[in-house]
C-alpha cells in the first residue's frame, strides 16, 4: 500500500500558538481580489468561520444572500429533509453559461447517452463537478468550509477563477444532512469554552446519544445513495441525475489522531465492476489534492483504508454512473480544539483543509476536463458494448402475492433512470413462475447496463477479504422477490408496456361490504398498516393460525378476520374503518357473507386467535445503537402509521412498563447503560406477559440477565501458526462478516412465519452471532440452511458456522415471550423482505403458545 506522510510545520504552528485566535480571510482562501459587494461569511456572520459551528439556517440564509447578490449563482431548494429543513444547492459556472444553462446541462447528459455522444463535441463542453459536504452532521469541518467556498466561488476576480467558471459548472450542496448538522452545531456551540479545552473527557466532545451523525430517524445517509429510503437521498439522486457530473466529491471526517484522506482507496478493493479508467482518473486527481494540502503542510494519505467497493455510498455510487466518486476525510476536532497524537487540532484547521480540497478538485476539474469528458462518454459506450456482448440479456422479478414490494423495488430502479417494463405473458425460469401484472423485466441493453448489474448480480468470491461495508446488497433478495436471469435465447416477446413514471399505475379494488365478516389476507407488505389502523379504532380482530377455503379461495395462516358481531361500531362505522384501511395501506379486502368454509377451520374456530392493539416502546439511549434502533423506529412510525415511545436505557427502572405489550431492544452494549434494577424491571414484565424483541447483539445480554431462554453458538477454534505482525490487523479484519446475505427456511404456519409463502428465504447478516436451534422443536422458525451463502464474504475458514443455526429463537418466560432475532429485519430501511418477521413479533408474538415452548426445555 502506497502512503504518503509530509513533515506539517504549518499544521503545527496553526494548531498551538494560532488555536485561539481568530483567523484572517487569507488563511482559507487565496488571496486575491474579492467583489466587495459580496459578503464575506465573517461579515455576514459576525463571525469568522472556525470560532463557531454555523447552524444549518445560519448557511442556508448566508447561501440565499450570495444568490441574491451574484449572478454567477442559482439556488434550488430540491426537497426537504424529514424535520422539513430545505435542502438546497448551487449551481455556480459564469454568467454566460449561466445564459445557457439547460442547453448546457442538456448536451452534458447527452454524453450518458451512447446513441448521441458521438455527435458531440466534448472539446467545447464545460465539465460537470458535484460537490456535497458533511453528509454526517457531526462532521461539521466540510459544511463550515462549503461557506468560504462559495464565497470564492462568487466574489472572487481574476482569471484563474474566470476560467473556473467558463470551463466548469458546479452543483454545489453545501449541507448533505441539515438535520444532524443542527443537532451538532447547536451541542458543539452549546458547550464552547471561553478559554478553549484540548481535553477530549470535556463535556463539548462527548456528544449526547444519538449525536449528530445521524438524519432524523438516526441513519446513515451516506449509505443511502443507492437505496434511496429518505428524503434526503431521494432527492439528491435526482439532482445527480439531472446534472450526471463528472466529480462528485463527499466532505468527511475521521478519527481524531488521523490526519487527512483522499481517494483513492485499496487498490484490491474496487468494485469489480467499476472499470480501470475510473480508478486511473481518481488517481490523478488526487495528485492535486497532494499539490494543494503540500502547500499549507498538511499531513494526508491516500490508497489504504477506505475502499470504492459498496455501490451504496457516496464515494462509490458516482463510479457505477460514468462519474468520478472522490471521498475526503479530515480527522476531527468534534467540536473546537483537541489534543492529538499530531499535536492540537484546532476546528479552523480542519476547515482549512476541506477548502484546500474543494478547490483542488475544482482545478482538476478545468485541467482534465476533456479527459473526464471522454471517460464519461466512454463509459457509456463501452457499457454498450459489454451488455450486447453479455450472455445475459436482462432480469426478470415479481410477486404476485405482493405488488407493493414489487412497486418498491421498480422505483428505486426508476429513480436511477433504469428502464423497467412490464411482463406481457406468463413464464417460467429455473422453476419460479412469473406472471403479467406482476413481474417485470429490465433488459440489460441499455445506458445503466453497470449499475444493473450492481444492483442484481451476486457474488461470493473476492480479490480482497476486507469490506470498509458491506459485501452484498442485490436488492431482490432484500425485497425478497423471485427473479431470474434471461438468457441469451430469451424472447423479446415477453416485454410489455414500459414503465413511465416512477412505478406501474395500481388500482385499489373497492372494499366490498360484508355482512359477516372482512378477511385481509396478511401477504401485503403494508398489512401492518391496514391492521393497525383497524385495531386502533377499537375494532376488534383475529388471525388465523391454520388454513381455510371459503368462496373458492384458499387463506394461508396469518389471515385477518374482522368480524361484523359483537363490535361496539355499526356495520357502517366498520366498514368506513376497513375502506380507510385499504386506502391508506393499498390493501385488500375481501367481504365474506358466512363463517362457514369448506375447507379447513371455521371463521368461529378456536384456531383464531384475538388480537390486541400493539403499544410499542423501542429501547433507545447510552448503550442502544442508534441505526438499530432509529431502523425500528422508522419503520413503525413511517411506514406501519404506528404509535411508538422512545424509552430510553436508564429511564427503564423507573418506567411505567405496564403500558406497552412489546418492547424492542436492538444492537447495542448494555452492561453499563441499563441497571440492574433495570434488567430485573424488563425480567418482571415480560414474565406478566409481555413481548421482548432482542435483536442481535442485545441477545447476549439478555442471555446474561436469565431473560429467556437461548444458546450461542461458539466457533471451532483454528491453529493460527506463526504469522507475521504486520499481518494481524488484516487477519483480524478478514474475520468479520461484513453485510452478507444467508438463506434460511422459514416456517409459515409459526405465527413469525405469517406471510411468507416460500419455504425459504435471504436474509442480512452482519455480525458474527450465531444461535442454535431451541430445544423446544417449535421455537426456531427460521433456520439457516446446510449450504446458506448466497452473496457476499465470510472467510473459508467460518462457512461451517452458520449452517443450520436459528435466524429466531422464542423463548417463554413467564406468561411473556422473548423473541430473539439474530440477524436485524429492519437494515438499512431496504430490507423489505425481512420486515415481516419484526411485524409478525410485534403483532402476533403474544399468540405463540407458551404451554408448547416450556415442554422443550
Amino acid at each position: 500500500m502506497k502512503s504518503l506522510y509530509l513533515l506539517a510545520l504549518g499544521f503545527l504552528l496553526s494548531a498551538t500558538s494560532l488555536h485561539a485566535q481568530k483567523m484572517p480571510l487569507s488563511y482559507y482562501l487565496p488571496e486575491i481580489a474579492y467583489d466587495a459587494k459580496i459578503p464575506t461569511p465573517e461579515a455576514y456572520f459576525g463571525f469568522q468561520i472556525g470560532e463557531w459551528h454555523i447552524s444549518h439556517d445560519q448557511q442556508v440564509a448566508y447561501m440565499r444572500k450570495l444568490a441574491e447578490l451574484s449572478p454567477r449563482v442559482k439556488l434550488v431548494e430540491h426537497g426537504r429533509t424529514y424535520e422539513n429543513r430545505p435542502l438546497i444547492h448551487l449551481i455556480i459556472t459564469s454568467e454566460k453559461n449561466h445564459q445557457n444553462l439547460e442547453t448546457i446541462r442538456t448536451q452534458h447528459v447527452a454524453l450518458t447517452n451512447p446513441d448521441e455522444s458521438g455527435k458531440l463535441k466534448p472539446e467545447t463542453m464545460p465539465s460537470v463537478i458535484y460537490q456535497g459536504f458533511s453528509i454526517h452532521g457531526n462532521e461539521a469541518s466540510g459544511a463550515n468550509a462549503a461557506t468560504l467556498v462559495a464565497y470564492y466561488l462568487l466574489a472572487g476576480q481574476g482569471p484563474e477563477v474566470e476560467k473556473l467558471l467558463n470551463d466548469v459548472v458546479i452543483v454545489f450542496d453545501p449541507s448533505f444532512n441539515p438535520d444532524g448538522l443542527t443537532r451538532f452545531s447547536t451541542w458543539a456551540n452549546y458547550h464552547k469554552n471561553q478559554n478553549l479545552t484540548g481535553d477530549s473527557q470535556d463535556r463539548e466532545y462527548s456528544e449526547a446519544w444519538p449525536g449528530g451523525r445521524f438524519n432524523h430517524y438516526w441513519f446513515d445517509l451516506n449509505r443511502d445513495w443507492l437505496l434511496g429510503a429518505h428524503p434526503e437521498s431521494r432527492a439528491r439522486a435526482k439532482v445527480f441525475h439531472d446534472w450526471k457530473p463528472n466529480i462528485l466529491t463527499d466532505h468527511h471526517e475521521m478519527g481524531t489522531n488521523s490526519s487527512f484522506f483522499f481517494m483513492p482507496g485499496v487498490p484490491t478493493r474496487v468494485n469489480p465492476i467499476t472499470p480501470k479508467r475510473n480508478q486511473e482518473l481518481t488517481a490523478k486527481i488526487g495528485t492535486y489534492h497532494a499539490k494543494f494540502l503540500d502547500e499549507i503542510g498538511s499531513l494526508y494519505y491516500t490508497q489504504e483504508g477506505y475502499d470504492d467497493f459498496y455501490y451504496g455510498k457516496g464515494s462509490t455510487f458516482p463510479d457505477a454512473n460514468g462519474c468520478i466518486g472522490i471521498l475526503f476525510e479530515q480527522a476531527s476536532s468534534r467540536g473546537h480544539l483537541q489534543e492529538t497524537a499530531n499535536g492540537p487540532l484546532t476546528f479552523h484547521f480542519t476547515v482549512r483543509n476541506q477548502v484546500r480540497t474543494a478547490l483542488s478538485t475544482q482545478k482538476a476539474a478545468v485541467d482534465l476536463r476533456r479527459e473526464l469528458l471522454d471517460h464519461q462518454r466512454g463509459f457509456f459506450q463501452d457499457a454498450q458494448q459489454e451488455a450486447k456482448a453479455d450472455q445475459r440479456k436482462g432480469y426478470i422479478f415479481g410477486d404476485r402475492y405482493d405488488l407493493a414490494r414489487v412497486d418498491q423495488l421498480v422505483e428505486i430502479l426508476r429513480r436511477h433512470q433504469i428502464d423497467v417494463y412490464g411482463l406481457k405473458n406468463q413464464v417460467t425460469l429455473e422453476g419460479r413462475t412469473f406472471d403479467p401484472g406482476s413481474s417485470f423485466i429490465v433488459p440489460l441493453e441499455q445506458t445503466q447496463y453497470k449499475l444493473i448489474r450492481g444492483i442484481f448480480e451476486t457474488a461470493t468470491t473476492f480479490e480482497d477479504s476486507i469490506f470498509y461495508d458491506i459485501s452484498s446488497w442485490t436488492l431482490p433478495l432484500s425485497f425478497n422477490l423471485p427473479y431470474a436471469a434471461l438468457g441469451k435465447s430469451w424472447n423479446s416477446g415477453l416485454l410489455g408496456a414500459k414503465v413511465e413514471g416512477a412505478r406501474p399505475p395500481r388500482t385499489i379494488s373497492a372494499v366490498p361490504a360484508a355482512s359477516y365478516a372482512y378477511l385481509m389476507e396478511w401477504d401485503h407488505y403494508y398489512a401492518p398498516k391496514a391492521l393497525y389502523h383497524i385495531l386502533k379504532s377499537g375494532i376488534r380482530a383475529k388471525v388465523g393460525r391454520e388454513p381455510f377455503v371459503l368462496n373458492g379461495k384458499r387463506y394461508e395462516p396469518g389471515t385477518i378476520m374482522i368480524p361484523i358481531a359483537n363490535q361496539e361500531k355499526t356495520v357502517a362505522e366498520i366498514q368506513q374503518v376497513v375502506r380507510e384501511a385499504a386506502g391508506s395501506a393499498g390493501v385488500g379486502f375481501d367481504g365474506v357473507s358466512t363463517g362457514f368454509t369448506v375447507e379447513g377451520i371455521d371463521l368461529g374456530s378456536n384456531g383464531f386467535s384475538t388480537l390486541q392493539l400493539p403499544k410499542v416502546a423501542v429501547i433507545v439511549g447510552e448503550g442502544a445503537s442508534p441505526g438499530t434502533a432509529g431502523e425500528a423506529w422508522h419503520l413503525l412510525d413511517t411506514r406501519y402509521g404506528m404509535v411508538v415511545t422512545k424509552l430510553e436505557t436508564d429511564d427503564i427502572a423507573r418506567a411505567d412498563l405496564t403500558r406497552y405489550n412489546a418492547i424492542v431492544l436492538g444492537a447495542g452494549a448494555y452492561n453499563n447503560s441499563i441497571s440492574a434494577a433495570g434488567a430485573a424491571k424488563l425480567k418482571e414484565w415480560v414474565q406478566n406477559g409481555g413481548t421482548l424483541i432482542g435483536i442481535q447483539s442485545a441477545i447476549s445480554w439478555l442471555k446474561a440477565q436469565g431473560i429467556g431462554t437461548v444458546e450461542i453458538r461458539q466457533p471451532k477454534e483454528q491453529p493460527l501458526g506463526r504469522k507475521p505482525y504486520i499481518q494481524m490487523d488484516e487477519d483480524i479484519a478478514s474475520l468479520e462478516i461484513p453485510g452478507t446475505i444467508f438463506e434460511a427456511e422459514i416456517d409459515h404456519t409459526h405465527p413469525l412465519g405469517f406471510g411468507y409463502r416460500r419455504g425459504k428465504m435471504p436474509v442480512f447478516r452482519d455480525n458474527d452471532l450465531f444461535l442454535e436451534p431451541g430445544k423446544n422443536p417449535y421455537s426456531s422458525p427460521l433456520i439457516y440452511t446446510d449450504n446458506p451463502l448466497i452473496s457476499g464474504y465470510i472467510k473459508s475458514t467460518m462457512t461451517e458456522l452458520p449452517k443450520r443455526t436459528a435466524g429466531i429463537v422464542v423463548s417463554g418466560a413467564g406468561s411473556g415471550k422473548v423473541i430473539f432475532l439474530a440477524d436485524n429485519p429492519n437494515f438499512r430501511a431496504h430490507w423489505f423482505g425481512t420486515n415481516k418477521l419484526f411485524a409478525n413479533a410485534i403483532f402476533f408474538g403474544h399468540t405463540i403458545s407458551g404451554m408448547s415452548l416450556e415442554r422443550g426445555k
